[in-house]
């Protein structure tokens, strides 16, 4: 057992290092076993012993004394995880760490805003602060000013003169005037809503009926509704401008960092457009004190924010909710532009493919947040069902395409989608993640042991799925495009043996004979491949029962009691996603998911013949990363916590799904649907990725990592994809 006077902590929150004016109860960096003076003043601190122990410690406060630092020691001996705020969220940390469980970053939790940093606070609070250290002269705004303020301005100038021709209009159009300064530099200036001389401002003695009557959008006493420049306001000036700041809302709104910009138009098209003109003040003078004025209505100091990467809506990334518009773009486009009349094919396929991006996610937070909400035997039925949804479907909708159109160059799609996952899983996100993390941490640990048990489970799995293959590169024959005689060879040798040589190019082996007879493939190659589709999953359960039930105790019982302890003292959690909401959810994005796959496998076919790539590269480039992207967000966020152990096993964790759960999967539809699937994987992919599982456990022997490393399985896989990018497509593998 190690030593706890050595040992390193680190707890991490989502806020930002820079904010100096961040919550004091944020989670800091602390050190045990140094000379200190402060009370360690929570009990609880959650970390993974590397060298003999999985489970989580819980130290008192009684007896540990700790001193706040920033630096990251060299010599740490314990990885930390994330302090779970509540129940649910330390629920979903504790699956994180069991066998077969999706490794998921996002909180499934709502988050109070008081316990974040005022940077997040303000992302969501309904005015901007008044400060008077922000310079209202900075780059963003210009940009706002280039991009958006100078043609509304114009548009505002144009409508303006239109109102005051038809003169009974003259006070929209001075109204129009004032609003067009206005959105040429939004900047540090107020739009206020006046209210008359003779009517108090709600103060603390007004009665909440009489303050109701003066509300800012309340002006139904004042005539507005009976005057005819209203009515000739709302036919020639609020539609033309409500159309321009909904496009600007739109545009920057996607562009996320805009928001602001997104947040001020948008109160323009609930407030501004439809205020009385007589009322509406701009004041811009108000910027020499921190006090608010009255009935504020507008006011913005900065167009860009960088901070609003954190944004989320309804618990998902705006990032994520902004990509759900190729969810509608592709499947509108896809079957109701059926003759490709309004856009392309290659478009159609581009579009569903980033429609994938999306759905997974929101079909991982589901099953994460239903797995956080339920028992152990809920949450690994739903990680083995559908924690592979997306792949499966992808890859089940190419088969039957290939099935369909007779030709095995889906066949080869699948295959080369099913090794692609693997290099990625086994070096890409390793590697990603080690760069990343090694930059701002210099060296990084994980738990070898963890590691090592993951490894050989991945050893396992690969040796399953590859069987067959290496079976048939024994017994099977060798087929090849195109053969020649062997003129100077031949002149020589003696043919009492009725033998002569021949030159072949484009050889690969198979499982059929000279004729194409499917004896050999159906008497000893099949029944293989059976057999190793049916122990596979066997395999999986047994991990399963292992780790969740008759060892759950020494894999992971220090864990749940320290984390249920935690958890009560933070108090309750109220989850994003409520079980009936994750469920449906999972259930819709599943279906939207379908759909989208079929749309990816229809339209593939002219980018195959475009593009100039290989079969294969298109297999395990799009088709592997494509599903994995949430995955591989997740791996690299670990890393940014110095949680570098996570980061690995999200990729061997995926690994092990894909051979123990996907390709049995694959080969079950094939008995119940023939798709002439056969689970015989070419020499290009074979080898890759056995060289790939000895490279990943080579690097990842002792127990540290740095961006190094990290490199250098970047560059392995990177000269990998190369050699699939070039390899050429033989027979009927070409599209």
């Amino acid at each position: 057992m190690t030593n706890l006077a050595e040992s390193r902590f680190t707890e991490y929150d989502d806020v930002d290092d820079k904010d100096e004016n961040a919550n004091p109860n944020r989670d800091r960096t602390v050190s045990f076993g140094e000379s200190s003076t402060t009370a360690l003043t929570r009990s609880d601190l959650f970390s993974q012993s590397l060298p003999n122990d999985l489970s989580l410690k819980t130290l008192s406060a009684s007896t540990q004394q700790y001193t706040s630092t920033s630096k990251q020691t060299s010599n740490n001996d314990f990885v930390v995880i994330q302090k779970p705020e509540n129940e649910l969220e330390a629920r979903r940390l504790e699956n994180n760490y069991l066998f077969g469980y999706k490794k998921w970053k996002s909180h499934i939790t709502e988050r109070p805003l008081e316990k974040r940093s005022t940077i997040v606070q303000e992302l969501y609070s309904d005015q901007e602060k008044i400060s008077l250290s922000i310079s209202t002269l900075s780059v963003g705004n210009v940009l706002y000013t280039c991009m958006f303020g100078w043609w509304l301005a114009t548009l505002y100038i144009v409508i303006g003169v239109l109102m005051y021709l038809t003169i009974i209009g003259r006070h929209h159009g001075k109204c129009c005037f004032k609003l067009a300064d206005y959105f040429l530099w939004p900047f540090g200036q107020f739009v206020k809503k006046s209210c008359p001389s003779s009517v108090p401002y709600p103060g603390e003695k007004t009665s909440l009926f009489s303050a109701g009557l003066h509300d800012p959008m309340n002006h139904s006493s004042s005539g507005y509704w009976k005057r005819p420049s209203t009515y000739l306001w709302l036919l020639m000036g609020l539609p033309v401008l409500l159309m321009a700041h909904a496009v600007i809302f739109l545009i920057s709104w996607f562009l996320v960092i805009f928001i602001p910009v997104a947040k001020v138009n948008l109160k323009a098209i609930r407030k501004i457009l439809l205020l009385p003109p007589e009322t509406l003040e701009i004041d811009p003078h108000s910027m020499g004190t921190e006090e608010r004025p009255r009935d504020i209505v507008l006011f913005t100091q900065q167009a860009v924010n960088i901070y609003y990467y954190k944004y989320t809506v309804d618990g998902m990334n705006v990032i994520l909710v902004n990509l759900l518009v190729f969810v509608l773009l592709a499947l509108g486009l896809g079957y109701i532009d059926t003759g490709n009349v309004v856009v392309s094919s290659e478009t159609k396929f581009v579009l569903s493919l980033l429609a994938i991006i999306p759905l997974a996610y929101y079909i991982g937070q589901a099953i994460t947040s239903l797995s956080a909400q339920s028992n152990f035997a809920v949450g690994a039925v739903l990680n083995a069902t559908f924690g592979s949804i997306v792949e499966i479907t992808l890859y089940v909708a190419a088969l039957l395409k290939g099935y369909d159109e007779k030709t095995l160059c889906y066949d080869v799609l699948v295959k080369s989608a099913l090794a692609g996952t693997l290099l990625a899983t086994m070096l890409f996100i390793p590697g990603i993640c080690m760069v990343i993390g090694g930059l701002k941490y210099r060296t990084q640990n994980f738990n070898p042991k963890s590691i090592a048990i993951s490894s050989s489970l991945l050893f396992t799995s690969v040796a399953g799925v590859f069987a067959p293959t290496i079976f048939s590169r024994i017994f099977g024959i060798l087929e090849c495009q195109r053969c020649v005689y062997n003129v100077s060879a031949n002149q020589s040798r003696d043919f009492s043996n009725n033998s002569f040589d021949l030159r072949c190019t484009m050889c690969q082996y198979s499982v059929f004979g000279l004729n194409n007879d499917v004896e050999f493939y159906n008497d000893h190659v099949q029944p293989l491949v059976y057999a190793c589709a049916i122990l596979l999953p066997l395999a999986y359960l047994t991990g399963l029962v292992f780790s969740l039930k008759t060892h759950s105790k020494d894999v992971h019982g220090k864990f749940i009691q320290a984390s249920k302890q935690f958890a009560k003292e933070e108090g309750h959690s109220i989850a994003h996603w409520s079980r009936l909401k994750s469920l449906l959810i999972l259930l819709f994005s599943t279906t939207l998911m379908s759909l989208s796959a079929n749309l990816v496998t229809d339209h593939i076919q002219p980018v195959l013949a475009k593009s100039g790539a290989s079969v294969y590269f298109i297999g395990v480039t799009l088709f592997a990363l494509v599903p994995d992207i949430p995955e591989i967000v997740n791996g690299i966020q670990f890393a940014l916590q110095n949680n570098i152990n996570l980061s690995i096993e999200v990729g061997t964790t995926i690994a092990v799904q894909v051979c123990m759960l996907q390709v049995p999967v694959l080969v079950l539809v094939d008995v119940i649907h023939p798709l002439e699937f056969y689970l015989v994987f070419s020499d290009l992919l074979l080898w890759s990725v056995i060289f790939s599982v000895l490279v990943m456990n080579y690097v990842l022997q002792d127990g540290k990592s740095n961006y190094l490393q990290g490199t250098a399985l970047c560059v392995i896989y990177i000269i990998l994809i190369m050699m699939y990018f070039y390899s050429p497509d033989i027979g009927d593998t070409q599209c």
